[in-house]
């Protein structure tokens, strides 16, 4: 039998750009599959990925993909274009690392025999908390249909459950699995992106200087995913 790897990979914490691990989350909660194929929350772990890469014969991948598609469209790439089409736009660092795992996997003759990229153009990447916008939430059943679709030429079938598998049994864990994290997250009304007002603006809240941690002529600044300096 195939061994088959179904991937999920980017980052919940920026809107659509957490689509894939979405994907494969409800993927997990609403089927099941035979021993031989492994399903994955690969967040952005990028070139730690390998060892499971590099294990399967057949590898289906589902991320968002900035390459000026509309918002929300859903773009099917399959085998060599693969590596290629993620190389091409690169919205984050787990895109650049992905790459290097297939890159990694073909030098060490160990890439998959089949492989396919189920891409969807995102609608919003810069809202830091945010959830999944409407248009790419509406594209998570339709890209696990396709993928169910194109993993029947190899004889690999997904049966549906009669009930979908607990919260808590969430690929991507109970406290960030969609359904908790929707419902548990104020509005951007209460919580800023860029820092809660009921903190910053509380009496309580103060910076403390302490030289013998930091050089005073010292900048410290964080590139957060390339999204400017913090």
């Amino acid at each position: 039998m195939k061994q088959t790897l179904i991937l999920g990979i980017g980052n919940i914490l920026w809107a659509d750009e957490g689509f894939g691990v979405r994907t494969v989350e409800h993927l997990n909660e609403h089927y099941q599959f035979d021993d031989n194929v492994t399903l994955m929350d690969g967040g952005t772990q990028g070139i730690y990925l390998v060892q499971y890469v590099e294990e399967a014969d057949v590898l289906v991948v589902f991320d968002a993909i900035d390459y000026g598609l509309e918002p929300g469209e859903m773009k099917l790439i399959e085998g060599d274009e693969v590596p290629k089409y993620m190389g091409a736009k690169k919205m984050s660092l787990h895109q650049t690392g992905f790459q290097e795992v297939l890159m990694m996997a073909d030098m060490l003759e160990r890439y998959p025999s089949h492989l396919l990229l189920v891409g969807v153009q995102p609608v919003e990447l810069e809202d830091f908390g945010g959830s999944l916008r409407e248009k790419t939430r509406l594209q998570i059943e339709p890209a696990i249909e396709a993928a169910l679709n194109w993993l029947k030429q190899f004889d690999i079938y997904a049966t549906k459950r009669a009930v979908p598998i607990a919260p808590e049994l969430s690929l991507s864990g109970h406290e960030v699995s969609m359904e908790n994290y929707e419902n548990n997250r104020p509005s951007a009304e209460l919580a800023s992106r860029i820092g809660d007002d009921r903190v910053i603006h509380s009496k309580a809240f103060h910076i403390e200087y302490k030289p013998h941690l930091l050089d005073q002529e010292e900048v410290i600044s964080c590139d957060v995913d390339h999204r400017g300096k913090y």
